[in-house]
């Protein structure tokens, strides 16, 4: 999972219909003689608006359809999210009957691993874990470590903390996020070189289809979970401690792409309607500025056709 060059795509469209009506008499050359032109002008900007009913209609059809897409991914992924979940508050009770907590060490950092995604359009899902990770920063500027799973998280991150990114992944959580996955990430995070007090698993948590928000789940180091009160309890081998330690990371990592996965569809779909309705919105209005254009192009030729007239009867 090698990571790719984010690409940024900046596309400002800008509509500009001018409609000028001259009206003149007969015995005025000028009028006359500018009516053919502010014809011609008037179909042209006609068919400039039609092309644009098109574009937006079309963008309208898409939009519908990822709504759509989104939609039937959100249940699957709400199911996924709910297995997920088990595998993670299972860990999570093991260590609260243990009283499991942090290090507290000076000149020891927190690894933060962020859950995101390489895909766009869905709201503004990756940038408010971006803004709660700098937030984290602000308060302690130099505590930290990342680990970043996703393009979009890292492209944000890298502008302000890419000095602290140590390890990010692209590609996964494609589609619905699988254990292995996770397994296969935390492979990599135990690897890293360094002796961290805490390991934070930063995440969506979704609260219901329409809301979400940044959050962390606890995955301590080997240290602390042997540093537990009641952690003999459970009668553990020593030996056994780095596995653990790297099933219950995995178990957090894997409850953090389940959750962000169903947030993202959920805000993607959410995102897909907002669009359609705008793009709806944006029809009305060119198919009225349409109809009044076109009335005034019709206007324009009658009095072209009724001056003509006049003028040959006059003769």
């Amino acid at each position: 999972m090698d990571p790719k060059a984010p690409e940024t795509c900046d596309v400002d469209v800008e509509v500009d219909v001018d409609v000028d009506a001259d009206e003149g008499n007969a015995s005025s050359p000028s009028a006359a003689a500018s009516a053919p032109n502010a014809a011609v002008a008037g179909f042209a900007t006609l068919r400039e608006i039609e092309g644009r009913l098109k574009s937006i209609r079309n963008i309208e059809k898409i939009t519908n359809t990822m709504k759509i897409v989104a939609s039937t991914k959100l249940n699957r992924a709400q199911r996924a999210m709910n297995q997920g979940k088990v595998y993670g508050e299972t860990s999570k009770e093991v260590f609260t009957q243990a009283e499991t907590k942090a290090l507290e060490g000076e000149d020891k950092k927190t690894l933060l691993v962020v859950c995101s995604s390489d895909k766009g359009l869905c709201g503004g899902i990756h940038s408010g874990m971006s803004r709660y990770i700098r937030r984290l920063y602000a308060e302690k500027p130099n505590g930290y470590d990342l680990v970043i799973i996703g393009e979009k998280c890292k492209a944000q991150l890298s502008r302000t903390q890419a000095k602290d990114i140590r390890l990010s992944f692209a590609g996964a959580g494609k589609d619905i996020p699988s254990f292995t996955e996770a397994q296969a990430i935390a492979d990599q995070v135990v690897l890293l070189p360094g002796d961290y007090a805490d390991v934070k698993v930063i995440y969506n948590k979704f609260i219901n289809a329409q809301t979400y928000e940044a959050s962390e789940l606890d995955a301590y180091s080997e240290e602390a979970i042997q540093a537990s009160q009641n952690f003999s309890a459970f009668e553990v081998d020593e030996e056994l401690l780095p596995n653990l330690r790297e099933y219950s990371l995995a178990n957090a990592i894997y409850w953090g792409l389940a959750e962000g996965h169903a947030c993202e569809q959920s805000a993607r779909r959410n995102a897909m309607d907002n669009a359609s309705k705008n793009a709806g919105e944006m029809i009305n209005k060119y198919q009225i500025l349409f109809n009044r254009t076109r009335q005034a192009v019709i206007t324009g030729e009658l009095v072209e056709i009724i001056t003509g007239a006049t003028a040959s009867a006059d003769m």
